[in-house]
Parts: structure tokens; sequence; C-alpha cells
């Protein structure tokens, strides 16, 4: 079976509350939302995990202040030899629109999103306003109901509560299995000890609380979808 080397690439940066992160948690404080597309290296295919804002969001100061590389999503695949119409597989964790929004660069790829997810996205409620229904084709859309293998060593789970149909991604690594939430988190989510905290946004918070449950369980590794530390990785797991 194939595994791969996961590359966190962050292509934009915002700054929020981390209550946003964490349901009546952390109201007050300021953070720093970074903006990732996975990359994910080691089988026939060349695959991301969502693709980030097109418009370039990088607050003055922020890159030296953390740590961190921020690259225009072009610039970032160069680094791996990569033009958006090398991408094949596109696997979108949900269709907020700070996930999706370079999908239409990346001409040849397949998009893989969870059924109930495609639906809502393209008649979305007026209470979640991050949907905008023309940002995919849907004669590149693939849609998975639930649980899938997407290619030997990928597959993904469903993971709704942030969204109706969140999938969380689960790639076979050197290290074990390693889990890209399907929803909006960073480690706060995620305590060492006492129960998960669910996302501060969310349509169902006990399918939210639940899932956020579900991938500490399942994850050798887990990847919170907003979380600074995983951009400061080149690569998860390090060689």
């Amino acid at each position: 079976m194939a595994v791969y080397h996961i590359h966190p690439l962050v292509v934009g940066i915002n700054e929020t509350d981390q209550g946003v992160m964490t349901y009546l948690k952390g109201y007050g404080k300021r953070i720093y939302l970074p903006i990732y597309v996975f990359y994910l290296e080691g089988g026939p295919e060349k695959i991301l995990v969502d693709t980030g804002l097109e418009q370039f969001m990088v607050p003055p100061g922020a890159q030296e202040e953390l740590g961190l590389e921020i690259l225009e999503f072009e610039d970032a695949l160069a680094r791996f030899g990569l033009a958006p119409e090398d991408i094949d597989i596109i696997i979108h964790t949900h269709l907020h629109n700070d996930h999706c929004e370079n999908d239409y660069k990346c001409t040849n790829a397949r998009v893989y999103v969870q059924k109930r997810e495609y639906e809502f996205f393209k008649n979305p409620h007026p209470v979640d306003h991050r949907y905008f229904p023309d940002l995919l084709d849907e004669n590149e859309v693939v849609t998975v109901d639930g649980d899938a293998e997407i290619v030997p060593g990928v597959r993904v789970i469903l993971t709704p509560g942030h969204t109706v149909g969140g999938q969380s991604v689960v790639v076979d690594t050197p290290k074990g299995r390693a889990v890209i939430t399907g929803f909006c988190c960073n480690d706060q989510n995620f305590p060492t000890s006492g129960p998960v905290v669910p996302p501060g946004v969310h349509l169902n918070l006990l399918e939210a609380y639940e899932s956020a449950q579900r991938v500490r369980e399942l994850g050798d590794i887990l990847i919170p979808l907003h979380d600074l530390n995983v951009g400061r990785q080149a690569t998860i797991p390090a060689d």
C-alpha cells in the first residue's frame, strides 16, 4: 500500500478570535488563522487537500512574527515542481470558500466532496454565508456518501457538525495514520486531558463534538485544519 508524506502549504493568513475555533472558550483572545493547502506526496496521483483562498492575504509582519513562509497558491505548488494543471485529485474537507477558491485553476483535477456537503453548497442556507455555489464545476465533482477510499493509502471519513458534510482525510504515512480534520479547529480543540472542544462555528453542536472525538481517537498524527504549528512543519511526518 502507498504511504504518503503531507506537505502543509500556507497560502494565506487571517486574524480572528480564538472563540471562532473553540465553542464557549477563548473569546477575546486574538489569534492568527493560517489557510492551508495540503499536498500529499507518495502515490502516482498528484493530490491536494483543499485549495485555499484566491485572494492572497497576509497581515503586515505576520510571516516574520510567526516564522511561516506564506506563498500564493501557484508559488506554493511550484516549490514541488507543480503547476495547478498538474493536479489530478482535490479532496475537500468542506466547501466554505476559504477551502476551495483555487479549484478552477486545477483544470485537470477530479474534486471529491461529500454528497450532502455538495447538495448544501448548491443551495446553502443563509445562516451559513461562506458558500459560493459558482466556485465548483459540477462536471469535475465526484461525490462520496460517507466513509470511502479515494486511492490506496488515502480515505475520507464523514465528520459533520461544523458543516453538514465535512469529511476528514485519513492518510497512511510511514509513522501511522495522519488525519487532516474536516472542520475548522486548532490545537486548542484537542487538549491533552479532558474532552475535546467542538468548533466554535458549527451547524450541529452534538455532531461537531462527536466528529472531533472520532478524529482524536483515529489519528496517530492529528492535523487540525487551522493550527499554526502545522505550518511550521515542512513535511508531516518529519523524516
